[in-house]
């Protein structure tokens, strides 16, 4: 099993793709080892010493890390999870996934609201991906929208960057009544 690796823009993030299929459907942040009940790999890679957080896209894992420096921790968790596929035991139980993108808002705002989750779902959600993270939406309020950054986004030093110059630019464009985004 050759698994590969990729940077993200967080440099305590990296982004692992097994070449192999780790959520059906849906993503999975998990920020604790409590968290990753749900999932034998999450909880694996929880169990290495330095690993804050597990991210399962489709086809790639995001690992942040604490203090501890890349090269002593790559090693460890390329074994983790090859140990992982070559068991057998699936990536998650159920589904695994937990990026719902219900959210609140007034039940007015329906339309902007629908249009707001197509533009995250099919532009914003794509991008961000490839840099081993995901973004949901969490709600919108007086001309507000609120995302939950996830994966490698959380945390990422370029993430103020990424909401302000390009999300809110793309739904202010497409949804007048969108005036700014912010992370929750």
């Amino acid at each position: 099993m050759f698994i590969q690796t990729e940077a993200t823009p967080n440099p305590a993030t990296l982004k692992f793709m097994p070449g192999k299929a780790v959520l059906a459907s849906g993503t999975a942040d998990f920020r604790s080892r409590s968290e990753a009940g749900k999932s034998p790999l999450a909880a694996r890679l929880f169990d290495i010493d330095g690993v804050k957080g597990v991210f399962l896209g489709s086809d790639f894992i995001s690992v942040t890390k604490g203090d501890i420096e890349w090269q002593h921790l790559k090693p460890v968790v390329l074994g983790a999870i090859m140990e992982h596929y070559l068991s057998g035991a699936p990536t998650a139980q159920n589904d695994g996934a937990n990026d719902s993108s219900e959210g609140s808002y007034d039940p007015d705002d329906e339309d902007t609201v629908a249009a707001i989750k197509e533009l995250i779902e099919t532009r914003v959600r794509p991008a961000v991906a490839q840099d081993g993270g995901d973004i949901t939406f969490s709600g919108f309020r007086d001309g507000v929208v609120y995302l939950h950054m996830r994966g490698a986004c959380a945390g990422c030093p370029s993430s103020t960057a990424t909401l302000r110059h390009g999300i809110e630019n793309l739904l202010k464009h497409f949804c007048p009544d969108v005036q700014s985004v912010q992370a929750v």
